[in-house]
C-alpha cells in the first residue's frame, strides 16, 4: 500500500492520497480520481505533457522501476533524463527523477510527486 503526496504551486496545499500498490492504475489515474490538477493530453506516453518529478520517501532502496519505451524516448528528448539514468533504471533499479504520470504505475512505496 502506498501514500502518494502531490505537491504543486497550482494547489492550495499538498495532498496525500492512499493508492493500492500493484492495481495497475497509473499515477495519472490516481491523480484524476482525487481531483489533482495534473496537466495531460494524450494519456498514452507520446506527448510528454504529464511529466513530473517523483521522489521515493521510504528511505529504502526503491522498488524496480519499469520505464516504458515511450517514457524513455519522451523524457530523454525533453532533456529530463539522461542515457545514464535510463541505464541505471534498467540495470540497477534506480529510479530517474522524472516520470510520465500516464506511464508510472504506483508501487508499494510512499512517494512525493511534484508538478
Amino acid at each position: 500500500m502506498a501514500n502518494v503526496t502531490f505537491s504543486s504551486p497550482r494547489m492550495k496545499k499538498d495532498l496525500t492520497v492512499y493508492a493500492v500498490a500493484g492495481d495497475t492504475r497509473t499515477l495519472l489515474a490516481v491523480a484524476q480520481a482525487n481531483k489533482v490538477p495534473l496537466e495531460f493530453e494524450c494519456q498514452n506516453g507520446e506527448c510528454g505533457s504529464c511529466q513530473l518529478q517523483v521522489t521515493v520517501l521510504s528511505g529504502k532502496t526503491p522498488i524496480g522501476v519499469a520505464l516504458t519505451e515511450k517514457e524513455k524516448a519522451v523524457l530523454r528528448f525533453a532533456g529530463k533524463i539522461t542515457a545514464q539514468q535510463i541505464a541505471d533504471a534498467e540495470t540497477k533499479d534506480l529510479p530517474p527523477p522524472w516520470r510520465l504520470a500516464c506511464q508510472f504505475v504506483v508501487r508499494d512505496e510512499d512517494i512525493l510527486v511534484k508538478f
